[in-house]
């Protein structure tokens, strides 16, 4: 659990947590239409940078376009983005890393089911960079509920009421004593866990289900094969099944709330040795380096 900082931007503002609220005849309360994304800014001293920024504030903008949200593209480019993520930053003073959500909520009252030219509002909020799986080896059950698929809620738009599915598949583990579940679709196939990407090695060769397969397109994800590519390890995108996480010599998670978590067992079965892999842990050196100094591929934007 985590508790967002004192601050918060609503409503083209910057309030107190408490003001920051949602009428409860919006569509965002009673459908779930809000569209997010979470993206981590470092704090070295007096330094905070975004990793990624542009890649989050794209996302929003083509979630949008997805679900039919007509209005936030033409109210938001991404210099405004970057100046209200800044001064909410700012606002707050932290110290350590933090995590920040930003949300397009369609706060219409009583719209009905429809979403193309209603209001919207932004908020963002910041809290603690606090991991949402463990990090030092996961449990993973593979999950009773199955993955929602893109042709009923599009898997690429990071829909808040979508999240519902994710509930539920998490929940299921942790009431059997896992950490996290793992998602398959339709057909059987493996998706990700309730809120990461999930990979798989096999003989040194890094494996993960493609965006076909009813996944979010994770930014992370992304991150992880443009390092693995460059680090030299064979990379495949394709359909993973179940029983290949079984006998996988490594097996791993990440997402920008989830970092880069290796996992020790699925459905029971020791992945590998037990321990975190040569292939994984490089990754993870590398991905927790890149987050503070990337001088390569433009990933950082100073707050």
């Amino acid at each position: 659990m985590a508790t967002p900082h004192p601050r918060v931007y609503f409503g083209d503002r910057i309030v107190d947590v408490a003001e920051a609220t949602l009428g409860v005849a919006t569509s965002a309360v009673l459908y779930g239409l809000s569209v997010y994304t979470v993206f981590p800014v470092q704090v070295d001293g007096s330094r905070r940078s975004a990793f990624r920024l542009r890649d989050h504030f794209q996302r929003m903008v083509e979630s949008c376009k997805i679900i039919g949200m007509d209005r936030f593209a033409d109210e938001w480019d991404y210099d405004r983005f970057v100046s209200v993520a800044t001064e909410l930053v700012a606002a707050n003073a932290p110290t350590e890393d933090v995590f920040v959500r930003a949300t397009v909520h369609v706060d219409e009252s009583i719209a009905g089911t429809r979403v193309r030219g209603c209001h919207t509002t932004v908020s963002m909020f910041v809290y603690d960079a606090v991991p949402i799986v463990p990090q030092d080896g996961m449990r993973l059950k593979t999950s009773t509920w199955r993955r929602i698929p893109d042709d009923a809620i599009p898997s690429r738009a990071k829909v808040n009421g979508a999240y519902v599915n994710s509930v539920l598949a998490k929940q299921d583990a942790i009431d059997a004593g896992y950490d996290d579940a793992i998602f398959l679709d339709g057909n059987g196939h493996v998706c990700e866990l309730s809120a990461a990407n999930i990979f798989l090695v096999r003989g040194g060769t890094l494996i993960t289900p493609d965006v076909s397969c009813d996944i979010l397109d994770g930014i992370n994800r992304r991150t992880l094969l443009t390092l693995a590519a460059e680090d030299g390890i064979p990379v495949v995108e394709r359909t993973v099944d179940l029983t290949e996480l079984y006998i996988a010599d490594e097996v791993f998670a990440t997402g920008t709330s989830a970092g880069v978590a290796p996992v020790f067992e699925v459905d029971g079965r020791v992945v590998g040795d037990g321990t975190a892999g040569p292939i994984g842990q490089a990754l993870r050196k590398r991905h927790a380096a890149a987050l503070r100094t990337d001088e390569l591929h433009g990933w950082i934007t100073e707050l």
